[in-house]
């Protein structure tokens, strides 16, 4: 075979389980207690740490092709890497051109195919444009191309990237909804925010917080309350990105009781910064889409991740230049760009402030970091798992290494980072993409070249006349459902 972790640790539901595990042409083979008689052409120690499939970022923003004076796909994956993703999924709308059909897919795609150290997947796009001009069959080329999911912006995102209006979002839901395909939405009511950053621009306000209280809880409230509403009356299958209120927490959680098609994520920034503290340290470096919040907000996010409320957890990474975008000789709270990084510090959050805390059990701390996000889009057991046959992706945790996060000391082009100076416990030192060590923390960091990452289409397609059937995110659970295959599997030897 090609490769045996041998000393891994890995989880079993709640449980810690050590184990040997091997590896052949880039998925996982097999689980044995004992190596007696068995060779590969690399065995790696993995001493004892906690290797967990392969961790995922559903929501990043590389920035590339277009804005690469940001981030480039090549230094947003590497970042991935030493955060120990193995697989990320990018936003349509922050590239040139924005990814909105088949031919603007291939634009972004085709430059990128040898520049990534993880894997990837792409969203798709819809806008208001698309409706306005009768362009919505474009959605069906997109979902050919293999993108995983839908993205619509409820406020501005960069011009090639227009917003909806209510009506066109509506119109998105309906065209969508046969599909099955998800719909991601940036939940903010635009007349809100509007309305109240140029009241508090005219009355003076300057301060970082202000950012916060112009684009108010209540703007995030409404606008999942009508995303809602809409889904019921379509049936279209919805996912509020970057949740950030306990607001929207409560309704989602309400929602889905009725019966509503509705996911969602947080960030990790939404669990552990909040407004008052952040933005008046660090101002225009702590801004962000939708702003931090309050201490509140950050208890209940942890509260509804443990209980399945929050669905899993993306980064929205999303880095701006400083000397031009965030921290430019005119800029102020109200002009920078709002984006932070975040690729890199996922997992070290996650694992630091919930698994190690005791925030979030093992067995939810892979459900939010990979498997929940795998099965959602359509690439599970592929990715989010270790069951046999599935990739041989893996991030490895030392539990008890204790470090600080330092902005300077990161892979991306972005050396700011708003959760700076975090003192941390437990730590992603290695990540293992198909088999093939792309970070060892201990060994040098990054690992090879670009061009291992491969693009990952959506699987589980049905063709129905026009449209495509996809599973739905019960369904897909229902159905990748194996650990006690791989329980078998561990008894074996």
């Amino acid at each position: 075979m090609d490769l045996i972790l041998k000393n891994a640790v890995i989880p079993q539901g709640d449980r810690k389980v050590a184990t040997n595990i091997m590896v052949d042409n880039g998925e996982i083979i097999g689980f044995t207690n004992a190596l007696n008689g068995l060779s590969a052409d690399e065995i790696i120690d993995i001493k004892g740490n906690l290797v967990v499939p392969g961790c995922i970022d559903p929501h990043t923003h590389f920035m590339d092709p277009g804005f690469t004076h940001r981030e480039t796909f090549r230094t947003g994956s590497r970042s991935a890497a030493a955060g120990g993703i193995t697989t990320h999924i990018d936003m349509p709308c922050c590239s040139k051109p924005s990814v909105r059909d088949g031919e603007s897919f291939h634009k972004k795609l085709d430059p990128l195919k040898d520049q990534a150290y993880v894997d990837f997947c792409f969203w798709g796009g819809m806008t208001g444009e698309d409706v306005r001009e009768g362009w919505l069959d474009n959605i069906y080329p997109q979902i050919e191309e293999g993108v995983v999911a839908f993205k619509v912006y409820m406020t501005p995102s960069v011009p090639t990237f227009p917003k909806v209006t209510d009506a066109e979002m509506l119109e998105i839901f309906s065209h969508i909804a046969p599909t099955g395909m998800p719909i991601g939405v940036h939940a903010e009511n635009y007349d809100i925010c509007t309305f109240y950053t140029e009241k508090l621009k005219k009355e003076g306000r300057m301060d970082g917080p202000a950012w916060a209280e112009a684009r108010m809880p209540l703007a995030e409230k409404v606008a999942i309350q009508l995303i809602l509403s809409y889904a019921e009356a379509t049936g279209a299958r919805v996912h509020v990105v970057h949740m950030s209120t306990k607001e929207g927490v409560e309704i989602v959680k309400e929602a889905k009781k009725r019966g509503v098609k509705v996911t969602s994520e947080t960030c990790p920034h939404y669990l552990v910064l909040n407004a008052q503290d952040s933005m008046t340290e660090r101002g225009t470096f702590a801004k962000i889409a939708p702003p931090l919040r309050e201490k509140e907000d950050n208890v209940v996010h942890w509260q509804a991740l443990a209980d399945g409320t929050i669905d899993f957890v993306g980064t929205d990474h999303a880095p701006y230049e400083i000397e031009t975008e965030k921290d430019a000789a005119d800029s102020d709270i109200w002009n920078s760009f709002p984006g932070i990084p975040g690729v890199e510090t996922m997992v070290q959050i996650l694992v630091s402030e919930g698994l190690n805390k005791g925030r979030l059990s093992l067995s939810r701390f892979v459900e939010v970091t990979s498997r929940n996000a795998a099965i959602h889009y359509g690439i599970y057991p592929k990715k989010g798992s270790m069951e046999l046959g599935s990739d041989a992706d893996f991030t490895v945790i030392d539990l008890d290494r204790e470090y600080v996060i330092d902005e300077q000391q990161t892979e991306s082009m972005a050396k700011y980072n708003p959760l700076h100076g975090m003192r941390l416990k437990g730590k992603p030192i290695q990540t293992i993409v198909r088999g093939k060590v792309v970070y060892d923390e201990d060994n040098g960091g990054i690992v090879g070249d670009a061009g291992y990452g491969q693009f990952v289409k959506r699987q589980s397609i049905q063709r129905l006349d026009r449209g495509i059937k996809y599973e739905t995110y019960e369904e897909g659970a229902k159905e990748a459902e194996s650990q006690q295959r791989v329980e078998k599997a561990l008894t074996q030897n």
